[in-house]
């Protein structure tokens, strides 16, 4: 992404607050010119010294209240001028950010599988706050910079044209310094924000895993990743942190060299009685201010670098495609018979890597499927498809006789009730995360549902029962115990078809005979998929798939299929081999 694109997308953020971007710029173009006016009151006071014993007090005195109240003036106007600054910069901030999170929300799952999820992290956390410093120094510094160089070119020229083309002369030379430091950083910003996300995304990674990090002994190796990262951070960081830092004092140096200039020049022209000393005082303050703003913006532009790289990465974040839309005409899928076909599917993740092909299937309302299968044969991604998380690149999906896609996700996902191995809580209490998907629900459906999924004995021994408060990873519940949590959900709201992927593996033995129980209860009259490894839990479902590298090689009952003495009955006999 061009400079250029990334600094119209800002400006469009920011045309939204362009009432305190005006003010903003009308307070600086007046402080600008107050603190410009005081060195003609500074040298109109020196020039009332005229020699010992003649000397103007009370001129002086007059002149002096002048400065006082400007400085006041000055002063409020700043405050005022920063408090804008400050307004602008974290509402901009925060419409970036709460596009980036709402984004997040429509994007398709393929991106967050094909990206990390540190690095996403960090384009919303660290890449937005870098944004915002650069922003706010570009508000509070640059705006008054150029007001303060082109107000003092204009004070300058209006007192001596001379000196002041001395000046000019040598101002092209900080342009050329600055132009040189600001290319050079421009890149090595770009590089150190790309390997900090990489960094963040292992952070990220290892701190949530980090009982699987320990128990296969990845310590040093995951610290050598860690090392081997950091080490180019550090690299990029210092060559981006070394030309950022010779900015100031080779701005300096020009500076001097333009004040050095002003000196010696206007001294000649004070001798041959050109200029007044109180102005040529002036006129070396001016001097002072017009090179000053130049040490400003170039530290500036080089924050500014940074900052459109980091802009870059969340823009480009914010214009990702999103999940394709619901049609205007998606039917709301109400009261499902749980009738699902499917009709010549194929999909793959990565179209030079097919995973199913030429799927056809048909299930009946109330039926319970269950489907089995080698690791990799495409199980959990059919549950992806039957869910819309992915759509599929031929053929169809139909509930109830009606094109998935021809159907809002809300209400096609509100018709599933699912159970995954992998559970996900969320911070707040045991009762509200059982009312996840029926808010609505009482005290009472609450522990009937617990009670369904066998949880409420367990829920019940917790400090404040179904009002103990849990963090999103569980706190001290066993795995077993947030399972049974999940299970609870589902067992609330009861849709007329369920999902359940490898929903008990994470229970033991005694619970789990207790929850088949309880499923069984729950899928009369319900279509049921599920995925389980353990073949033994789905003796009783009506008709088994067989899947293996996508497709459906054997479908039929338990008795059936292992009368067949086929794949299945490989799989199901190996259970029980010594």
């Amino acid at each position: 992404m061009k400079q250029k694109d990334t600094l119209l997308k800002v400006l469009k953020y920011i045309r939204k607050y362009w009432f305190a971007v005006v003010l903003s710029l009308l307070l600086a173009a007046v402080t600008v010119v107050l603190t410009l006016y005081i060195p003609i009151l500074t040298g109109d006071a020196v020039d009332l010294i005229i020699a010992k014993g003649m000397v103007d007090m009370p001129g002086i005195f007059a002149i002096m209240k002048k400065i006082a109240l400007v400085m006041l003036i000055t002063a409020a106007a700043q405050w005022i001028m920063n408090t804008c600054n400050n307004y602008i910069t974290y509402h901009v901030i925060k419409d970036i950010r709460q596009d980036a999170f709402r984004k997040l929300e429509i994007l398709p799952l393929k991106y967050l599988d094909a990206n990390s999820y540190g690095d996403i992290v960090s384009r919303v956390i660290a890449d937005v706050d870098t944004f915002a410093d650069g922003l706010l120094m570009g508000f509070t510094q640059l705006f008054t910079g150029v007001l303060t160089i082109l107000g003092t070119l204009g004070f300058m020229l209006i007192t001596n044209v001379p000196i002041t083309l001395v000046v000019v002369c040598i101002t092209p030379v900080s342009f050329l310094v600055a132009r040189f430091i600001a290319t050079k950083t421009h890149s090595m910003f770009k590089e150190q924000s790309e390997t900090r996300g990489e960094q963040t995304s292992l952070i990220e990674e290892m701190v949530g895993n980090q009982k699987i990090v320990k128990i296969f002994a990845r310590e040093e190796v995951v610290k050598e990743q860690f090392a081997e990262i950091n080490g180019r951070l550090q690299k990029c960081s210092l060559k981006a942190i070394f030309f950022s830092s010779i900015t100031n004092p080779a701005t300096r140096f020009v500076n001097s060299l333009v004040y050095a200039g002003v000196g010696i020049f206007g001294a000649y022209v004070a001798i041959r009685g050109g200029i007044s000393v109180g102005r040529l005082s002036c006129f070396l303050s001016y001097a002072n201010q017009y090179t000053k703003p130049f040490n400003e913006i170039s530290g500036v532009v080089t924050e500014l670098q940074n900052a459109f790289v980091c802009a870059a990465r969340i823009f480009a974040l914010i214009e990702e495609e999103p999940q394709v839309p619901d049609s205007e005409d998606a039917k709301v899928l109400e009261k499902a018979q749980g009738n699902v076909t499917l009709e010549k599917v194929s999909f793959s993740y990565v179209p030079e890597k097919p995973l199913i092909q030429n799927l056809n299937l048909s299930v009946k309302p109330g039926q319970r499927i269950a489907i089995v299968g080698p690791t990799g044969c495409g199980k959990t991604t059919l549950i992806n498809l039957l869910m819309r998380f992915y759509d599929v690149n031929e053929g169809s999906i139909a509930v109830d006789g009606t094109d998935i896609r021809e159907i809002t996700r809300g209400s096609l996902r509100t018709g599933f009730g699912m159970v995954l191995q992998d559970t996900w809580l969320r911070t707040g209490t045991i009762g509200d995360n059982i009312r996840m998907g029926k808010p609505e629900a009482s005290e009472e459906e609450v522990i009937t549902a617990a009670k369904a999924a066998h949880a409420h004995s367990f829920i019940k021994r917790l400090p404040n029962g179904y009002d103990t408060v849990i963090t999103e990873d569980g706190g001290s519940l066993s795995q077993g115990q947030k399972q049974l949590l999940c299970i609870a959900r589902v067992m609330l709201c009861l849709p007329p078809m369920l999902i359940l992927d490898e929903a008990t593996s994470s229970i033991d033995t005694r619970t789990e005979i207790r929850i088949q129980k309880a499923f069984a209860k729950m899928m009369e009259g319900r279509t049921s998929f599920i995925v389980a490894h353990r073949l033994s839990t789905i003796q009783e479902a009506d008709v088994i798939l067989v899947m293996k590298d996508g497709n459906i090689i054997e479908q039929g009952n338990h008795e059936t299929l292992l009368a067949a003495g086929g794949f299945y009955a490989n799989l199901y006999n190996s259970q029980f081999a010594v």
